[in-house]
């Protein structure tokens, strides 16, 4: 008798225990999920692909996630801004992939409010047509990426590049301001000095 209430006492604690950590191992269900993508991980795709795919278990209403692009010499790649097809796929034109291994980068809310940044790489490879835009995607005008037009000098966009050039113009006004005072300032010094 005593040693079935040696075993009862014992019993119940350890169920208690292990149902604790069967339900402390099951993933959170407010975080969203990356389900599927287009190029998926790991994938390899024609070079010149110029639209992704990512497919969530659920996107909050204007969720949409931001996606960044790296390229295998370390370049940004241009991703244009996602456009949420339904709740749980988002599409984003990207300016044509070089051959190489590529990293993807997404951010999103979650439902509960937690950001959630994750990344995984593909590979694009020439020589093969680039893949077909995903059937999610090929009803919607996606916005084009931004490949900082023309205009701009290598590597920098049209607002930064206009941040640099007024903040040239002004270092050389400045400059020449400073450089005409000190010739005033020297001219007055040496008329004072002969006589």
């Amino acid at each position: 008798m005593r040693r079935l209430r040696l075993l009862t006492a014992l019993v119940g604690p350890l169920s208690c225990a292990g149902a604790l950590l069967l339900l402390g191992g099951t993933p959170a269900h407010a975080h969203t999920a990356l389900q599927n993508a287009t190029p998926a991980p790991g994938a390899t795709v024609g070079a010149g692909t110029d639209v992704v795919a990512l497919t969530f278990g659920n996107l909050t209403s204007g969720g949409a996630p931001e996606i960044r692009m790296i390229g295998p010499q370390g370049e940004n790649i241009p991703v244009g801004q996602p456009v949420v097809t339904d709740t749980t796929t988002a599409c984003a034109a990207v300016s044509p992939l070089p051959a190489g291994v590529i990293t993807l980068t997404y951010s999103i809310t979650a439902g509960d409010g937690d950001a959630q940044t994750n990344a995984y790489q593909f590979e694009a490879v020439a020589g093969t047509g680039p893949a077909d835009t995903p059937s999610a995607c090929t009803d919607l005008s996606l916005p084009a990426p931004d490949t900082g037009g023309t205009d701009t000098a290598p590597g920098l966009g049209r607002t930064t590049m206009t941040a640099a050039l007024a903040g040239a113009v002004v270092m050389a006004a400045g400059g020449g301001f400073v450089a005409i005072r000190t010739l005033r300032r020297r001219g007055a010094q040496e008329g004072s000095g002969s006589e």
